[in-house]
């Protein structure tokens, strides 16, 4: 790992590289480790998401061939035996796949249809146009516990509050518009809920961050600095403008500390892959780099670079590695990652008559030979979570 830089170098964005930049933040292990535990489910969603829209088990090799990721080194089929309380492989030769009961029953969970059309609600409110793309929607569907027929269901379930169209910058893609004024709406960031004082944010730093008299003193100054909130409307000049005072940047850095904050809040698990964020900060109205938002504000959020992927937690919604307020369906998904993580523990030969059947030699057949990507180490970072 990169030498950590001194706290001066932090805000000198043109000396130092992106990759320093993430180095140098200051660790929480509690963070470190919800995220470790995390990546085999996030490896295996696509696998998941399949599974869960046929109703009947599928057949492993054309399974693998659709799967968008390689899932680890020795191939798709060794990362299934890994999870036998995930995944159930039926044999005789060609292998088929199949969700165990326990873990059918955990992806089953889902929010309510008005809780959804809610979060979608809110999510377009925030947008300067009051408006998104809906392949960008589509890519934190699960983020928001969209119901996975969101399109029907949701939108067009709610004619009166959601209205599809034709974009016309990008044929065969759509704009998805919100319908009712968000003026009209009782919208109530959720800052509102644990905000100090007017304009602050609630701090939670790190164990062990060092807060020295001067950063206590730029951080009172940030707090007090009024800035225009997630579902207020941004005027043109505002947004757009490349010539613009240090005074204005800030308040352009903290309005987007407030949207990045709402946002979160509505997630289902407070927390989101950077790079899902950035899809929408043209439509945010979001002049600033946000990875450096979240690394500027060690108080608020927590950026983990863990599967080397970027994911930003919500500090506050977080307490000794749990939510403080979990949900039905973020309980749902917490137990399922407990699945996954007892791999196969207890369980002596799960699976054995697939795995006699199979062999090493299938391993490499049905996975098609092929090494994972970026995925390639997520098992491995989730073994020595274990150890």
């Amino acid at each position: 790992m990169p030498p950590r830089l001194p706290a001066r170098l932090l805000h000198a964005r043109g000396k130092i590289t992106a990759a320093r930049h993430v180095a140098a933040r200051h660790l929480d292990h509690a963070f470190e480790r919800l995220a470790t535990a995390h990546l085999p489910l996030v490896a295996a969603s696509p696998l998941l998401d399949a599974l869960r829209a046929s109703p009947e088990p599928l057949a492993l090799p054309g399974l693998a061939r659709r799967l968008p990721l390689r899932l680890h080194r020795r191939g798709a089929l060794h990362f299934l035996r890994i999870f036998p309380r995930v995944f159930h492989l039926r044999a005789p030769l060609p292998l088929s796949l199949s969700l165990t009961p326990a873990a059918a029953a955990l992806l089953d969970v889902a929010a309510s249809p008005t809780d959804a059309a809610r979060a979608l609600q809110r999510l377009l409110a925030m947008s300067v146009s009051r408006s998104l793309p809906l392949r960008a929607v589509f890519r934190v569907w699960r983020e928001l516990a969209l119901p996975d027929d969101f399109e029907d269901s949701v939108v067009a379930g709610h004619p009166h509050l959601f209205r599809l169209a034709p974009n016309p910058a990008e044929p065969n893609t759509h704009i998805l518009h919100l319908v009712v004024d968000p003026a009209t709406e009782d919208f109530t960031p959720a800052v509102e809920k644990t905000r100090p004082d007017r304009y602050a944010f609630k701090l939670q730093f790190p164990p062990g961050f060092r807060l020295t008299k001067e950063y206590r003193k730029k951080v009172k100054e940030w707090q007090q600095l009024p800035y225009v909130g997630p579902y207020e409307v941004v005027s043109p000049r505002a947004v757009g403008s490349k010539r613009v005072s240090k005074l204005a940047r800030r308040k352009m850095e903290k309005r987007a500390v407030g949207i990045a904050h709402e946002f979160l809040s509505l997630t289902v698990e407070k927390m989101v892959e950077v790079e899902k964020f950035s899809q929408f900060r043209k439509w945010f109205g979001i002049e600033v780099n946000v990875r450096d938002v979240f690394l500027d504000h060690p108080g608020i959020f927590y950026l983990s670079a863990k599967g080397k992927r970027h994911t930003v937690f919500l500090r506050e919604a977080y307490g000794r590695g749990k939510l403080v307020e979990p949900n039905e369906v973020s309980e749902a998904r917490s137990k399922l990652v407990e699945l996954m993580l007892l791999r196969r523990h207890g369980l002596g030969n799960a699976n054995s008559s697939a795995n006699m059947t199979s062999g090493a030699t299938a391993d490499a057949r049905e996975s098609g030979g092929g090494l994972c990507e970026h995925e390639d180490c997520l098992l491995d970072e989730s073994k020595k979570q274990e150890q």
